[in-house]
């Protein structure tokens, strides 16, 4: 005799619909990308410290985190570009977060803001800010990705220049200054990333502070002798 089965039953899941389902769900799907991306950066940092950026193989990533080659070009197109990562992704937050800033604020506060609200999104978690300036550090001690940092970063001004310039209501193809203005912020940050603190006294208010201070010293740099100590 045949089964007869109510239309109840027939949509009730099989016993592995639930696992199914969990595999199919994009949310779960991007957390465990983000894993994998977290593990494979977290390595790479690791053997950098321990072996040197140039003696660093991609092979030795991926044994380290248990992957293969394949999987780590899906994430990254090089050594380079996981490094470059951090750049780029703190250069979006910037973006996103001096286009946020009310539009009465003058371009070098609304930048300094941005700069503060970027800071606080990247050190949502302190191992975060950590990894930051380990990144710029690397940067700055390895001659081939402190050229690529600069060319990245070059290539990203567009993006700041076209914010400025539409805050200002200027044209930047005419108007030089927003592409002034984008170069300097970049070396502000430049030099505040340098000027950073060691691990036991890293905290974001004093990455803050050391972009303010660059910041502060900017139109004394610009304007009249620097050994005028007249009033």
């Amino acid at each position: 005799m045949a089964q007869i089965t109510s239309p109840e039953a027939e949509s009730l899941p099989g016993p592995g619909a639930a696992s199914a389902h969990r595999e199919q769900d994009p949310g779960l799907r991007q957390r465990k990308k983000q894993r994998t991306q977290d593990a494979l950066i977290e390595a790479a940092m690791d053997l950098f410290k321990h072996r040197g950026y140039d003696h660093t193989s991609v092979r030795e990533i991926t044994d380290a985190v248990e992957v293969s080659e394949r999987t780590f070009f899906r994430y990254f197109a090089s050594k380079e570009d996981l490094v470059l990562s951090f750049v780029r992704n703190g250069t979006a937050s910037f973006a996103a977060a001096l286009a946020a800033r009310p539009p009465q604020e003058d371009p070098l506060t609304a930048a300094r803001h941005a700069f503060h609200a970027s800071l606080r999104e990247v050190s949502g978690a302190i191992g975060d800010l950590h990894s930051y300036l380990s990144v710029m550090r690397l940067i700055d001690s390895t001659p081939s990705l402190l050229a690529a940092y600069l060319s990245c970063v070059h290539e990203q001004d567009d993006e700041i220049i076209q914010l400025l310039a539409r805050r200002e209501g200027v044209d930047p193809a005419i108007d030089r200054r927003p592409r002034v203005l984008a170069a300097v912020i970049g070396t502000l940050v430049f030099l505040a990333n340098r000027d950073s603190p060691g691990p036991d006294a890293l905290s974001p208010e004093a990455l803050a502070e050391a972009f303010d201070a660059y910041a502060d010293s900017l139109m004394p740099a610009l304007a009249g002798h620097w050994n005028d100590v007249t009033a």
